[in-house]
């Protein structure tokens, strides 16, 4: 019996879309699927690094960056608009084509407007049901909303009740989606291992910020006298790593090694996007947030962990070492324990 092909196909901004379908993707292997990789740029070279032996095809590139000054970050987005309207109709040609080429039996798109089909299974993967955007969040909201109705289930990522990890963001009242909580998607498993590093900084998201973000904190922490492991989250084709001092510098890991020093670092100093708060609940770990600035969800998220007493946040131009003094008044996030079922999940996939 031919085993049935699952088109998985992550939004490329920053590298969480990517890593959370990591697990999915392993899963659909388990349970004897083929997945076939679909997205564009950094995204698709991580998902080819963690899988080099399952086919990859390239999706039409929306091409977000971010504005330099983050308060500007809603009017370029409105601004890029029509350019993402014509980056969903071109994922529409292309997934017909696909779909016709490679005989794919049902779609995954993790934030990806147009990759569905409407003679086929089709996913939609977001934690964002409300999504956040200041004093246009109802239409951002239901712009997002109108888009998941064409696909014929939503996948959150998260719990349906507190405690919960996404809070109003994934969860809305009195809708008609066919919403499915799945429970937290991470790539890692929590190790008990010794210390090797006092902090570990890890780095993701659309440039300019992660580079601004980048230089910011290597300038911080030359004067820091512990040890420091420095992930930019730069996928390029070879691993490099560079010794400056206290500071351990890589351009990018794969899964193996970065939940080995997850594990083994102390303290966690990132973006406060939503994966990277799901694999370090996962891994219980103590954490200094800095959101992308401008990033409406990253900010509310940083607050809430912040509120919820596990992890303090600043804002990125106020970052400096002083801050860290506070972490220990925090506990650390916390797992949820309710691994997705995927077995049930994906069901949908051999009812069509």
């Amino acid at each position: 019996m031919m085993k049935k092909k699952i088109l998985i196909a992550p939004l490329n901004w920053g590298l969480g879309h990517a890593t959370r379908c990591i697990p999915i993707i392993h899963a659909l292997i388990q349970h004897n699927f083929t997945p076939i990789l679909a997205s564009d740029g950094a995204a698709l070279a991580l998902l080819t690094k963690e899988f080099p032996n399952l086919e990859a095809l390239e999706l039409p590139s929306y091409n977000i960056s971010y504005s330099k000054k983050g308060h500007f970050l809603k009017f370029k987005l409105f601004r890029d608009s029509p350019k993402i309207v014509s980056t969903i109709r071109e994922e529409q040609k292309t997934i017909k084509k696909i779909v016709e080429t490679h005989a794919i039996d049902g779609v995954i798109s993790d934030n990806r407007f147009g990759i569905y089909h409407k003679e086929l299974p089709s996913v939609f993967i977001t934690h964002q049901l409300k999504v956040l955007s200041g004093n246009t969040t109802w239409l951002s909201t239901k712009i997002h909303q109108n888009t998941i109705k064409k696909f014929d289930e939503c996948w959150v990522p998260d719990v349906l009740n507190p405690p919960n990890l996404s809070g109003e963001m994934g969860h809305i009242d009195n809708s008609k989606l066919n919403i499915k909580y799945i429970g937290p998607l991470s790539r890692f498993q929590k190790k008990s291992c010794e210390t090797s590093y006092d902090i570990m900084v890890l780095l993701s998201g659309p440039e300019p910020q992660r580079e601004i973000l980048e230089k910011k904190l290597l300038e911080e922490f030359k004067i820091y006298q512990g040890k420091v492991l420095f992930v930019s989250g730069v996928i390029e084709d070879e691993q490099r790593i560079e010794e400056s001092g206290n500071l351990t510098i890589y351009n990018f890991m794969t899964t193996g090694l970065l939940e080995k020093c997850i594990n083994s670092s102390r303290l966690i100093i990132a973006r406060s996007g939503y994966t990277t708060i799901m694999d370090l609940a996962k891994l219980g770990k103590k954490a200094f947030f800095i959101p992308t600035p401008g990033q409406f969800e990253q900010e509310y998220l940083a607050k809430r962990m912040q509120e919820n007493n596990m992890a303090p946040f600043c804002k990125q131009e106020h970052f400096n070492l002083e801050k860290l003094k506070d972490i220990d008044n925090f506990k650390g996030l916390e797992t949820i324990e309710d691994t997705p079922n995927f077995k049930e999940l994906f069901n949908l996939f051999e009812g069509k």
